[in-house]
């Protein structure tokens, strides 16, 4: 195929030289000039004539305008592929307007991180037309060891951002259990292997320990380099709680995971740290 791919950032750039080995790929970056890629010197002419466009954007509102400037310019029949994180309205915004441009559109945001990102491990979970998934299904198995299909547009996004509020709010469970063990007299490696093997068990404690020394290696053990920076938790937080208003959703402990995140990132010493480092706040509180 011919891949067009706007959007070469820490993400972006392996994914594109993944798909590089076995297909023409030509990347555009505002800013990143990462080698191994040919480049353009626009969006438009890295989408112009290209089979898949590929998108790896940093928000809905970059997504519009990045949008609003290729649609017009790809050929008939193309397909606009979003791997961005973004809010549920622009993914399905900007899906109703490739139609209407005469392309398919599929949001497909992923998981698995930079990591996943240069080995290609990563899971997409993708929102859009059967066919056009279909189409796109052999990047999915380059850049990635899975991609779910999860039903129309939007549908990738909201999949990514339910999984997402689940797990900030599960790392916050786990922090405070670990730091609740810790005042309670209770050694931190025993409550692992009660917890792993009990009712308790869930991916922040038994695969992603937020515990130096407890559990498989995970950035805990390296000084809470991340790994999923807190500050994407927030934002991933952030998007769960527009799409809850958006779609009159009660979730108390979605918001309660926003705002303790939000306050670890904007006034603690979360930012720039691994979500997981959340423990560290706990440690430093009391009740009060």
């Amino acid at each position: 195929m011919k891949i067009g791919f706007i959007g070469l950032g820490n993400m972006g750039a392996p994914m594109a030289a993944n798909l590089a080995k076995s297909h023409d790929v030509t990347g555009f970056d505002t800013v990143a000039r990462p080698e191994g890629i040919a480049l353009a010197e626009s969006a438009v002419a890295a989408a112009k004539n290209a089979d898949v466009v590929i998108t790896m954007l940093p928000n809905g509102d970059i997504l519009r305008v990045v949008a609003n400037e290729i649609h017009a310019l790809m050929k008939a029949g193309a397909i606009h592929l979003d791997c961005s994180t973004v809010d549920v309205e622009s993914a399905r915004a900007v899906a109703v307007q490739a139609t209407q441009a005469g392309l398919q559109a599929i949001d497909a945001p992923v998981s698995g991180g930079i990591g996943g990102a240069t080995n290609g491990t990563l899971t997409f979970m993708a929102g859009g037309p059967a066919e056009a998934f279909a189409t796109v299904q052999p990047l999915f198995d380059i850049m990635g060891q899975k991609a779910v299909h999860c039903g129309d547009a939007g549908n990738g996004q909201a999949a990514k951002i339910c999984n997402n509020m689940i797990l900030g709010v599960t790392m916050i469970a786990t922090c405070e259990a670990f730091v609740l063990a810790d005042k309670l007299g209770l050694d931190r490696q025993a409550m692992f292997d009660v917890v792993s093997t009990s009712s308790g068990y869930s991916w922040s404690m038994n695969a992603y320990c937020p515990a130096p020394g407890i559990g498989p290696q995970s950035p805990a053990d390296n000084g809470y380099q991340p790994g999923f920076a807190a500050e994407l938790m927030l934002k991933d937080l952030n998007l769960s709680q527009m799409a809850a208003k958006a779609a009159d959703a009660d979730t108390p402990m979605g918001q309660a995971a926003h705002d303790l995140y939000a306050q670890f990132v904007e006034t603690e010493d979360g930012n720039g740290k691994d979500f997981s480092a959340m423990l560290t706040r706990f440690e430093k509180r009391g009740r009060g």
